[in-house]
């Protein structure tokens, strides 16, 4: 009888009736998505989309100028 109980604890939080309180967002997005206003896709979500690609790309430059800086500085003798 207990090892009943213990089962349907496990198994109850993983019903499909656990999900009912989500929202289906799936239309609102395509319509953000396909609107025809210029933006890239990566862009059309908003500001935060926005910060993140400003973000990558200067951590993106500025990784590729240390390397360059690291491979210039390699390539030349030191003095021992």
């Amino acid at each position: 009888m207990r090892a009943l109980r213990v089962s349907q604890a496990l198994i109850r939080p993983f019903s499909s009736s656990a999900r009912s309180h989500l929202e289906n967002r799936v239309a609102e997005k395509q319509k953000l998505f396909q609107a025809n206003n210029d933006l890239p896709v990566h862009l059309k979500g908003g500001g935060m989309d926005s910060a993140l690609y400003r973000l990558t790309m200067t951590l993106t430059l500025g990784g590729t100028a240390y390397s360059l800086y690291c491979l210039g500085w390699a390539s030349f003798p030191h003095k021992k």
